[in-house]
């Protein structure tokens, strides 16, 4: 037997008891007299100590290793252990397995760079931290099986070799070794095959589904990531969504032991973007948009066109502090933000000072100041748009960005709240009747905007809702368009020609014509889920083996060139660059 204890679970109750424990060595301290061996497992660290070290093996950091001895009170606990009122009294060392120096300290805290932790991700799983966010992964996993389980919901794998589809990413493709020049591809998500079951009958469906995109990466991306997915028939949106928020409530209770009040608040589209500058909003800080377009159109700027929007932010007490220097530095973060660039009015003195006041007389600025409620130290920053989005989101990143600066989010707190009513598409910028899908091409419209669909397609919103966690997309979904012609239309209506339909979904929505059934679904970004409830922006950090930003795994090194003889089997010749 290697074991009958787990290290991080031994407390004062076990005082006296004989324990024999396995893992890895975190810590080693020679005192001469004494030894203190740190022992770690899956389950957390327990100190060892021999008054005897000559008559024990050698051993270093990272020796797998035996201890056999008994449970005993340390003489000074250290409170910053669960562990940390025993010790164990070592009566006998065997070092089941030697190693060598690591390329890194195994530790919480490492100052080793991310490319390093990732190449020898085996060793970088073995901090104690990376251990409890695959714990926290796995609570949300436990969590959604039994919550959906309990409700009905039957768990189906769907296939992972898919015919290809326009769903708005990049696909990756697998080349046919029996059809030579035809390809699957790997799924962005189970999107058509959830709704094939619940034309199937199927009623409830729910899948802990791997997804993949091959779009470019950042830190709350990865191109394989998973989904807990679901599907369900003959429920309306309020249905669905107050089905998802008592799995969330179990899921953030078992998980991050936090109480989630529901029902959650629910923000439209529209009211998010004009307010927070987001269809994602973090709402634990203020900062919201005002749209001051009214009153600075009365002044003499020539600047501003008819159809411009003027919006900005007030920022709480940095105006003193806001130099000519600081104002250049927003201005080019500005940039980054499609904005041209934002102007600055500081309310100093009971008074508002900035060069733009020259275009303003005392009437303009007095209803500023009321509309703004502007108070002493505060700096209104403000730019304009005739793209209502463009500056929305600019704003919006701006808002997020002085919230960081100025420390307004409270650490440890959770934000949860529902964005419905999204447009049904979304304008292409500069091509003039040309829509993609907000959502995907399977999202129902609203029945009162049906008829908007030949008129203003812009103007139509759809059953479609994100939860958003913190200002992150955790998850979304939508009610799903049940019948043919509607489903053709909105392919129509995203550029899609007939032969396209045909060969893409024609299978799909000729399923439409065997009486489906109305439904809708929704999936939960199981990885940004996790990240969230670890309290990490990383979403490496709760993957157990992550691509980097260039999509390589450091650990393997794939992606990388195969054999001349595998190409030949699959038909394909390498074009070169």
């Amino acid at each position: 037997m290697y074991r009958n204890h787990y290290n991080g679970t031994l407390r004062k109750a076990d005082v006296g008891t004989k324990v024999t424990l396995v893992g890895w060595v975190a810590q080693r301290r020679n005192l001469g007299s004494l030894l203190f061996l740190d022992l770690r497992d899956t389950t957390g660290i327990v100190q060892c100590v021999s008054a005897n070290p000559d008559d024990l093996p050698d051993v270093r950091n990272e020796y797998v290793v035996q201890v056999e001895g008994a449970v005993q009170a340390k003489d000074v606990p250290n409170p910053n252990l669960p562990t940390g009122e025993v010790e164990v009294n070592i009566e006998k060392l065997t070092v089941i397995n030697k190693a060598q120096t690591t390329p890194f300290i195994i530790a919480d805290k490492t100052d080793a760079l991310e490319e390093t932790r990732l190449q020898y991700r085996y060793l970088d799983l073995r901090r104690p931290i990376l251990q409890r966010n695959l714990r926290i992964r796995n609570k949300i996993c436990h969590a959604a099986r039994e919550y959906f389980e309990e409700n009905n919901f039957l768990e189906v794998e769907t296939p992972m070799l898919n015919l290809s589809s326009p769903e708005g990413a990049k696909e990756y493709l697998v080349p046919s070794r029996l059809h030579h020049g035809s390809f699957y591809a790997l799924p962005q998500s189970p999107q058509v095959w959830k709704q094939m079951l619940m034309i199937a009958g199927v009623d409830r469906y729910y899948q802990i589904a791997r997804c993949f995109r091959d779009e470019d990466l950042r830190a709350d991306r990865q191109p394989e990531f998973t989904q807990i997915d679901l599907e369900t028939s003959f429920l309306s949106q309020d249905e669905i969504l107050t089905i998802m928020e008592g799995f969330l409530k179990k899921a953030f209770k078992e998980a991050a032991d936090v109480d989630i009040q529901t029902p959650l608040r629910r923000i439209p589209y529209w009211t998010a973007m004009d307010t927070y500058g987001s269809d994602k909003p973090d709402t634990r800080f203020g900062l919201e948009l005002h749209d001051v377009s009214v009153i600075l159109k009365k002044g003499t700027f020539e600047g501003f066109g008819e159809k411009d929007y003027v919006k900005g932010i007030v920022v709480p007490g940095v105006a003193a502090t806001t130099s000519r220097k600081n104002l250049d530095e927003l201005n080019l973060e500005a940039r980054k933000f499609s904005l041209k660039g934002v102007i600055a009015l500081k309310y100093l003195n009971g008074a508002l000072e900035g060069s733009f006041t020259k275009f303003l007389n005392e009437d303009i600025l007095k209803e500023l100041v009321a509309e703004l409620g502007l108070k002493e130290g505060d700096l209104f920053l403000f730019a304009s748009s005739a793209s209502r989005r463009q500056i929305d989101n600019g704003l919006g990143a701006l808002r997020t960005l002085y919230a960081r600066k100025l420390g307004l989010i409270k650490p440890g707190t959770y934000d949860l709240l529902w964005v419905v009513d999204f447009p049904m598409f979304t304008p292409v910028e500069g091509e003039e009747g040309k829509y993609v899908a907000e959502h995907h091409p399977f999202t129902r419209p609203r029945d009162e905007d049906l008829d908007k669909l030949d008129t203003k397609p812009e103007d139509v919103l759809a059953y479609a809702y994100d939860i958003v966690i913190n200002g992150y997309e955790a998850g979304g979904g939508t009610l799903r368009i049940y019948d043919h012609d509607t489903q053709w239309k909105i392919f129509k209506l995203l550029g899609l020609s007939d032969e396209d339909v045909s060969n893409k979904f024609g299978w799909f929505i000729n399923a439409f014509n065997y009486g489906a059934p109305p439904h809708g679904g929704i999936a939960f970004g199981l990885d940004r889920l996790t990240m969230i409830m670890a309290g990490t922006e990383n979403i490496r950090d709760v993957i157990a083996f992550p691509k980097n930003l260039q999509a390589v795994d450091p650990t393997s090194k794939a992606p990388r060139e195969v054999s001349p003889d595998q190409l030949e089997i699959l038909g394909l010749d390498l074009k070169e660059e």
